[in-house]
C-alpha cells in the first residue's frame, strides 16, 4: 500500500479500500500509525463522551459562541429549504403531497491536516441533523497533538453527534462504506477532502452513496479596474493557506489591475502565517488570466466551474446571470470566501474539479429522500384516461390502459 506519486494515486487507494474491508480494524489501525503517525491500538478508534467533555477544557467560550452562530445560520439557511419542499397539489379528483423522508445513516468526512475544520463539521452535520437522519457519524484524522482538533469535538456534540472516530484518509471512507468492527457501515458519506479523499469517495460510490467530488479548494475572481487589488491579493491568499494543492485566480480584462494584484500578492506575502504553504500553493497553482474581454472571461470561468466565484465587478448581478457553473457566486468587495465560510449559513461544501458543471454544493436535500404520496378519485382517474390511454399503446404497454380502464368501466 506504498504511495508512488500522484499517478498512481487510484491504485493506491483502491488497496487502501480492499485492506480495510478485508482487515478491518487491524488495518485502520496500521494505516494510521503509517500516515498519522498516531496509535489507535493506544488511543482508540472511536472517542469517548468523557474525552469529548474533556475538549471543553481546550477551547474559549468565544469559539463556542461562534460555533453556536455558524450553526444558527446554517439552521436558518437549511429550514427554508426544507419548508419549500414540503408542498401539496390539491385539484378535483387528484391529491399529490410531496414529502421528505430522512436516509437512515450518514457518515461525515471532516479534513485534518495541516488545519482544523470544525466549521466543516457543521456544514455536514448541521442540514443532516435538521434533515432528521438518526445516525450520525464523524471520522476526522488525529492529526491535532495525536488526536482529533478540540474544537472540532467541541463542535460534534453541539451539533448532535452520535459516533466520531479518528480515523482519516481513504482508510475512513472505507470504512464508513464497509464497515469494520469498531465502525458499522453508513448509507451515504459526505464531506471534503483531499485527492486520495476524493478519490476513495468516487471508488466507494458503486456500492454507497456519496454527496459530490469535493476535493482541494477552489476561488476565482472576476474583476474589473475599479476592483481594490490589495482585497483581491489578500482573498487569493486567504484561499491558498489551506494546502499546496488549492487553486486561486483572478479573471480580468485590466492589465492595470494585474500588475498591482501582483505586486501586492509579493507585499502581502513577507509577513503572513502560513507563509509556506501560501507561498508553494500560490506557485504550483496561483494564475492571474487577462482577457480580451468581458464574454471571454466568463467562458473561461463556465469552462472552470469554479467551486467558488467573487464578482467584484460594476454591474455584478448582470455578468452573476451569465454565469452557468460555480459552487458558490459572492457578489462584491463585502462578499469575501470568508463570510461564506463562517458567517453567511449557506454551505462551504462544494463542488470541485468542474463538477460544479454539473452538481450543487451539499444541503438537507442531499440527507432526505424526495417521495409523492397520490390519490386519485374516480372522477380524476376518468379525466386523464384518453391521455392514459394514447401513451400506454404508444409505448406498446397496453395492460397500462387495462388497468386503468377496468377501474371506471361502469
Amino acid at each position: 500500500m506504498k504511495i508512488v506519486d500522484e499517478s498512481d494515486l487510484e491504485d493506491a487507494t483502491r488497496q487502501i479500500i480492499n485492506g480495510v474491508k478485508s482487515g478491518g480494524d487491524s488495518t485502520l489501525i496500521e494505516l494510521t500509525k503509517r500516515y498519522d503517525k498516531v496509535d489507535l491500538a493506544f488511543s482508540g478508534i472511536k472517542v469517548t463522551r468523557r474525552q469529548i467533555n474533556e475538549a471543553y477544557n481546550k477551547v474559549s467560550k468565544d469559539q463556542i459562541k461562534a460555533l453556536q452562530y455558524l450553526k444558527e445560520r446554517i439552521q436558518k439557511v437549511e429550514q427554508h429549504k426544507l419548508d419549500v419542499m414540503n408542498f401539496e397539489i390539491n385539484e378535483t379528483g387528484l391529491k399529490i403531497k410531496h414529502i421528505l423522508k430522512p436516509i437512515s445513516s450518514v457518515g461525515c468526512y471532516v479534513p485534518g491536516g495541516k488545519a482544523s475544520y470544525p466549521s466543516t463539521l457543521l456544514m455536514t452535520v448541521v442540514p443532516a441533523k435538521l434533515a432528521g437522519v438518526p445516525r450520525i457519524v464523524v471520522c476526522s484524522p488525529p492529526t491535532f497533538n495525536n488526536d482529533i482538533n478540540p474544537l472540532t469535538l467541541v463542535a460534534t456534540d453541539i451539533c448532535g453527534v452520535d459516533e466520531v472516530y479518528r480515523v482519516g484518509g481513504a482508510q475512513a471512507i472505507a470504512a464508513l462504506a464497509y464497515g469494520t468492527e469498531s465502525i458499522k457501515p453508513v448509507d451515504k458519506i459526505v464531506g471534503p477532502g483531499g485527492k486520495m479523499v476524493t478519490i476513495a469517495k468516487t471508488l466507494v460510490s458503486r456500492e454507497v452513496s456519496i454527496d459530490i467530488p469535493a476535493g482541494p479548494t477552489e476561488l476565482i475572481i472576476l474583476a474589473d479596474e475599479k476592483a481594490d487589488p490589495s482585497l483581491i491579493a489578500l482573498d487569493m491568499i486567504s484561499q491558498s493557506e489551506h494546502s499546496e494543492d488549492n487553486i486561486a485566480g483572478l479573471v480580468t480584462t485590466s492589465k492595470k489591475l494585474t500588475e498591482e494584484v501582483e505586486e501586492q500578492i509579493n507585499v502581502l506575502s513577507e509577513n503572513l502565517k502560513r507563509k509556506e504553504i501560501v507561498s508553494k500553493s500560490m506557485s504550483n497553482n496561483g494564475f492571474i488570466f487577462l482577457c480580451g474581454s468581458l464574454d471571454e472571461a466568463i467562458s473561461f470561468i463556465n469552462t472552470f466551474a469554479p467551486e467558488h466565484l467573487e464578482i467584484v465587478t460594476d454591474n455584478p448581478y448582470e455578468m452573476s446571470g451569465k454565469i452557468e457553473s460555480a459552487g458558490i457566486i459572492l457578489i462584491g468587495k463585502y462578499t469575501p470566501t470568508s463570510a461564506s465560510d463562517y458567517g453567511v449559513g449557506t454551505n462551504h461544501v462544494l463542488p470541485t474539479s468542474g463538477y460544479g458543471r454539473a452538481y450543487s454544493g451539499l444541503s438537507t436535500f442531499d440527507f432526505v429522500r424526495r417521495i409523492n404520496v397520490v390519490e386519485c378519485s374516480e372522477e380524476g382517474l376518468k379525466k386523464m384516461e384518453p391521455f392514459v390511454r394514447v401513451l400506454s399503446e404508444s409505448e406498446g404497454l397496453p395492460n397500462h390502459y387495462l388497468s386503468l380502464k377496468e377501474r371506471i368501466k361502469s
